[in-house]
C-alpha cells in the first residue's frame, strides 16, 4: 500500500490569521471538498466531553467543519453514542445535557447533535464484518444511516488505549452500549449489592430472563446472559457494572474491528487536535495538565496514517515539567511519551490490527499547511 497523505498545520497564527481560518484551510488542502456531500447525511463523530473536563475540543472548532459541509450542499449533524460507565453522557437526555452544557448546541455549531445509539443506548445497527475477534460490530444507528462518516477528534492519553485518537473515537465511540460491552469484557454485567435497591427495572428490560430478584437484590445469570449492557443503561442507582476484563491488546484489536464496520464501504475523513494532550481520556470529570506542549491539527483521508502521524509527533515533544507523564518517567523510560504515561497499555496494537484489516496503513507522507 502507498504511503498515506497527511496533512499539518502548526498552531502560530501570522498576519491577522485565526486558528479557526487555519483549520479551514487544513481540511481543504487535505482535500475534504472532493467528498460529494450534496444531499448526503453526513455524521460528524466527536466527543461532547464530560463536564468538569475541560481539555475537550471548543465547539468552534466543530462550527468550520459544519459550515463547510453546508456549502458543499451537504446536511451535517454532530455525534455520539452513550457512554458504558456511569456519568452524565449515559443516557441520550444527560448526554444532550452535558454537550450544551459544554458548549455544543444548533445555535454554536450550525447544525443538529444526535445521540446515535438512542435514549437508553440500545439503538444499533448490526454490522457484520467477520472479523477475528468481532463477526458482527454493534453501532449506533444514527451513525450507521448517515451517507458520509467524518471524525473530529481531540488527540489525547487514554488509560486502557495508550492514547485517544481516530481509532478510537470511531471504533469505541461508534459503538452501543452493547458494543462497547463487548469492546471492554470478555465478561458479563455484574450487580453492586450494596446499590441495589430491587426496584426491578434492569429484569424488565433484560430479553433474556437472565436477571432475578430476591430480598430486594438483583442478580444476574451469566449462563443466561449475552452480554448486551442493556440493564447497565436502565438501572437508576447505578449498580449494574461491566467486568472490564479484556487484556488491553485485545481491546485494542476489538476497536480497530469497530472501527473498519464504521468507515468501510462509504465516504470518510479525518481531523485530529493535538492540544491540551491529558494523559486521561475526556470521558473524566476532570483534566490532568497536559504532558506535551500544543503541536498542531492535522487531517487525512486514512484513519490510520493519521493516528500513526499524531502518535510520532507526539512523542516528538518534549515533556512538560510538573506533568503526570514527568511524574511516571520518574521510575522508567521507554522514550514513548504514551506507553511512560500508562506502562500496561500497547497503543501500536490498535494500528498494527487496522493495517491487517485494510483500514488503512501506517505509513505516511506529512505535508505541512502554512
Amino acid at each position: 500500500m502507498e504511503k498515506a497523505k497527511v496533512y499539518f498545520t502548526d498552531l502560530r497564527c501570522r498576519n491577522g490569521q485565526n486558528l479557526l481560518q487555519k483549520l479551514r484551510k487544513l481540511v481543504l488542502q487535505a482535500g475534504m471538498d472532493q467528498i460529494d456531500f450534496q444531499n448526503k447525511y453526513a455524521a460528524i463523530k466527536i466527543h461532547f466531553g464530560e463536564p468538569g473536563n475541560l481539555a475537550y475540543l471548543r465547539a468552534n472548532y466543530a462550527k468550520v467543519i459544519v459550515d463547510l459541509i453546508k456549502e458543499l450542499g451537504g446536511k451535517p449533524f454532530l455525534t455520539d453514542c452513550n457512554t458504558l460507565y456511569v456519568g452524565r453522557r449515559k443516557n441520550a437526555l444527560d448526554h444532550l445535557d452535558a454537550a450544551y452544557e459544554n458548549g455544543y448546541n444548533p445555535f454554536t455549531t450550525g447544525c443538529q447533535i444526535l445521540i446515535a445509539d438512542g435514549l437508553k443506548g440500545t439503538d444499533e445497527t448490526l454490522v457484520p464484518i467477520d472479523g477475528e475477534y468481532v463477526k458482527e460490530a454493534k453501532i449506533g444507528r444514527a451513525i450507521m444511516d448517515a451517507d458520509i462518516i467524518i471524525s473530529l477528534t481531540h488527540f489525547k492519553g487514554h488509560e486502557l488505549t495508550g492514547f485517544g485518537g481516530a481509532l478510537k473515537n470511531l471504533g469505541m465511540g461508534c459503538g452501543s452500549r452493547a458494543g462497547k460491552m463487548e469492546m471492554h469484557s470478555s465478561g458479563k454485567p455484574s450487580v453492586t449489592q450494596d446499590r441495589c435497591v430491587g426496584c426491578g427495572a434492569c429484569q424488565k428490560n433484560c430479553a433474556h430472563s437472565a436477571i432475578t430478584i430476591a430480598d430486594r437484590k438483583a442478580s444476574i445469570d451469566h449462563s443466561k446472559c449475552v452480554g448486551c449492557g442493556r440493564c447497565i443503561g436502565v438501572c437508576p442507582m447505578d449498580a449494574v457494572v461491566s467486568p472490564n476484563d479484556e487484556a488491553n491488546d485485545i481491546l485494542n484489536c476489538k476497536m480497530a474491528e469497530y472501527t473498519w464496520a464504521v468507515v468501510k464501504d462509504r465516504p470518510q475523513f479525518h481531523i485530529s487536535l493535538i492540544m491540551d494532550v491529558s494523559p486521561f481520556c475526556d470521558c473524566h470529570g476532570e483534566n490532568d495538565m497536559p504532558i506535551i506542549p500544543d503541536v498542531g491539527m492535522l487531517a487525512s483521508f486514512d484513519a490510520v496514517a493519521l493516528d500513526q502521524a499524531c502518535a510520532d509527533l507526539c512523542n516528538a515533544q518534549p515533556t512538560l515539567p510538573g506533568s503526570y507523564l514527568a511524574e511516571q518517567e520518574a521510575h522508567h523510560c521507554h522514550h514513548d511519551h504514551f506507553t511512560d504515561t500508562h506502562p500496561e497499555t500497547n497503543w501500536k496494537s490498535c494500528i498494527d490490527h487496522a493495517v491487517k484489516l485494510g483500514v488503512g496503513t501506517d505509513q505516511y507522507e506529512l505535508i505541512t499547511v502554512k
